[in-house]
């Protein structure tokens, strides 16, 4: 069982991520959206916001099974940032725990409501950037082909946002008619490290992090290239990664994972 409560340090929790939670029907994404206000912060419209980065830390490996265990997401703001005409910055933490016990993931994701800035509110901390070494051939490659179905099929993980299902909102906010979620594109890119770099072992990865660079269509070819970069941090080699379009953009920059690389070949 999985419970979803709302804790407050920095702020409250907000429906920045309007997944549809421990509801068991299909939820109004925008509905979701606005049903927690933050307190001096414009009203945003969610009709217009996309992710922005996200990152995931894997303190304690989670159980296979749920029995006997009660769990808990815990949710808060970390801040909102006003990045002047381009929109705004909502950064969340989600804390995966069990009740009364131990954390097992921290995830810390950011929307951007795109053209929403220009309200006064602070701008913000300046990003770390992680770039791919140059002039050296990726460590490892991993390909994955979306279809036209690829997104209804992805909806199905609770995020109802309507810019995954319906060509109008995507075609108002200029990507010309529906795309991927986000989080397919990064989930799509972990497991292909995993896969390629850590034979499908979980335990192999420790912190994982992507900045989302630009949108991906319905049956575009996702091609990610990992390099290990040859620096350890208490036994997790860096790897860096990006993600493009076959052919074409980069839609996952600023890659990032901390893992354990190994020779061994995955069979999945």
């Amino acid at each position: 069982m999985i419970e979803e409560v709302a804790y407050e340090e920095d702020g409250p929790a907000n429906g920045g991520d309007a997944f549809k939670h421990t509801d068991q029907e299909v939820i109004d994404f925008y509905a979701r959206s606005a049903a927690t206000p933050i307190p001096d912060v414009p009203k945003f419209d969610s009709r217009r916001v996309v992710d922005g980065q996200r990152s995931i830390i894997f303190l304690k490996p989670i159980p296979p099974t749920s029995a006997g265990k009660e769990f808990e997401l815990r949710s808060k703001v970390l801040g909102v940032y006003d990045k002047g005409k381009a929109g705004t910055v909502i950064e969340t933490e989600t804390v995966l725990a069990e009740r009364g016990g131990d954390v097992y993931t921290k995830a810390v994701g950011s929307a951007f409501f795109v053209g929403q800035g220009n309200w006064g509110g602070p701008k913000g901390p300046s990003t770390v950037n992680f770039p791919p070494p140059q002039g050296k051939k990726p460590d490892a490659v991993h390909v994955i082909q979306t279809t036209k179905e690829s997104a209804h099929l992805y909806r199905l993980n609770g995020d109802y946002n309507p810019l995954h299902a319906t060509p109008e909102p995507g075609s108002k906010m200029g990507f010309g008619g529906a795309i991927m979620h986000g989080l397919f594109s990064w989930n799509s890119a972990c497991h292909g490290l995993l896969q390629t770099l850590g034979g499908s072992d979980p335990a192999n990865l420790k912190e994982f992090q992507a900045r989302f660079a630009a949108p991906v269509k319905p049956g575009d070819k996702l091609v990610t290239e990992a390099w290990r970069i040859g620096e350890f941090k208490d036994g997790w080699e860096e790897v860096r990664f990006i993600t493009r379009v076959e052919g074409g953009k980069v839609v996952l920059s600023n890659g990032r994972a901390l893992m354990r690389c190994t020779t061994t070949k995955s069979k999945l």
